[in-house]
């Protein structure tokens, strides 16, 4: 028995080494015949939670929580320009526009080509991913300035995608004036009623048009979509 494992085992490494070898076409498209896997790496930095935004930012008291956002786009930027297949998909401009001003030219100048090329993409676009349910309207609409002018100013691109993958509540502030009122096709997010998750999991609705408001006409609608 201990022979035929050693050989079964001989075996398996023989055919993972085959495996490691082969080098899989990883281009962004989708390809017939099998199954394609949408990935998307993305961002999720809390702009304070659990510590503050300059210790989010630095990597500064991780006994509380890991993190050091600075780091993430070093690292990012850096991966991006090894590789033109890679993409990244940022969000929080309260990190990235402190990041940003701290970066020498020819830094800053990989990153505008790494937006025109497609590599480096902004959703969303606000100082945070703000909570639906609190804030009021006027400090929603004023965040997402902020955050969408840097990005005209600097790299020309406004984004398209809303993206709230971690609010507390859903107001009509957001579904009418942070949607299709400023420009986005699509908006994904998250922590949705847990009755009406189940629902829309068993009738398979995750994916559905959010029509904001009748006043508005159908110029406020916007695709939306649940994430994971």
């Amino acid at each position: 028995m201990c022979a035929g494992l050693a050989v079964a085992g001989a075996a398996v490494a023989q055919m993972l080494g085959a495996a490691a070898a082969v080098r899989h076409n990883t281009h962004a498209a989708p390809r017939k015949g099998v199954l394609n896997v949408h990935i998307v790496p993305h961002t999720h930095d809390d702009v304070g939670w659990r510590k503050t935004i300059d210790q989010y930012y630095t990597g500064q008291n991780n006994s509380i929580q890991h993190a050091g956002v600075r780091y993430i786009l070093d690292s990012v930027v850096r991966s991006l320009a090894e590789d033109p297949e890679r993409k990244f998909v940022y969000a929080e401009q309260g990190f990235f526009q402190r990041w940003w001003a701290q970066q020498t030219a020819e830094v800053q100048a990989l990153t505008r080509r790494l937006v025109r090329a497609g590599q480096l993409q902004f959703i969303n676009g606000g100082w945070c991913m703000h909570d639906e349910a609190a804030p009021h309207y006027i400090d929603m609409i004023d965040q997402t300035t902020l955050g969408h002018r840097l990005l005209l100013e600097q790299f020309n691109v406004t984004p398209t995608i809303g993206w709230q993958i971690d609010p507390f509540g859903h107001s009509a502030t957001q579904a009418a004036l942070l949607s299709a009122e400023v420009g986005f096709d699509g908006l994904f997010f998250g922590r949705i009623d847990y009755q009406d998750l189940a629902l829309r999991t068993k009738a398979k609705a995750a994916e559905f048009i959010w029509r904001a408001s009748p006043s508005l006409g159908p110029d406020a609608q916007v695709f939306a979509g649940l994430t994971g």
